[in-house]
């Protein structure tokens, strides 16, 4: 297996489902030895659409309707909004899993690691024999400066379905997403992928708005 394959075998899987339904665990560490963790329910839609509901600890959305990108804690009161092209986030780019894109042009290098790789083991992931890792490095960053750029581990069951997603950013910070239980081309609401503000909450418009992590 190449990394190519793997990435063919993930974005076949993806591209031939119109909906996508997961549980997924949210960890963040800053790089300081603070670590916070978050769990909740996401789910996608072609083309491009996506709303990633948090339960625990505090409830939120994370909603991508195709156009904008919404980011909303009931408990403040408010909700930001970016354009979708402004967005760097990668859970944005989770979301063209469902749409025309794939992992070639989401990534300047792809590569297939070793789970008992040094380069695996930095990501976090414990040694184990069986599927490899894929390693990607996003467009617009440099191998030449690899001690800043931002690098992304996808790492896929035998059913070629995402299981976890690594981020490794600038300053040691780290996110990782973890994922169970995926629901393909069930029925879900419409109004899902729309976001209609309740009465008494500001709406706040950022340009940058994916540059931060929640």
């Amino acid at each position: 297996m190449t990394a190519r394959d793997v990435a063919h075998a993930v974005e076949a899987r993806y591209h031939a489902a119109r909906t996508l339904k997961a549980f997924f665990y949210e960890r963040y560490s800053d790089g300081t030895g603070a670590v916070a963790g978050e769990s909740g329910t996401v789910y996608f839609s072609r083309p491009g659409r996506m709303r990633w509901e948090y339960t625990s600890p505090e409830k939120k959305l994370f909603l991508v309707d195709g156009r904008n990108v919404w980011f909303y804690i009931p408990a403040d009161h408010t909700a930001s909004r970016a354009k979708l092209k402004q967005s760097s986030d990668w859970r944005t780019p989770l979301a063209l899993l469902v749409g025309k894109a794939n992992l070639s042009r989401l990534c300047a290098n792809l590569q297939l690691v070793a789970r008992g790789g040094k380069q695996a083991q930095s990501a976090g992931f414990q040694p184990a024999s069986g599927d490899g890792v894929l390693r990607c490095v996003p467009r617009g960053e440099s191998d030449e400066k690899r001690d800043a750029q931002q690098v992304i581990y996808l790492e896929t069951n035998p059913q070629a379905q995402l299981v976890r997603v690594v981020i490794h950013q600038p300053g040691n910070a780290v996110t990782e997403f973890q994922f169970g239980d995926w629901k393909e081309n069930i029925p879900i609401p419409e109004n899902k992928f729309h976001f209609q503000p309740p009465p008494d909450v500001a709406i706040v418009d950022q340009s940058a708005l994916a540059n931060q992590v929640y």
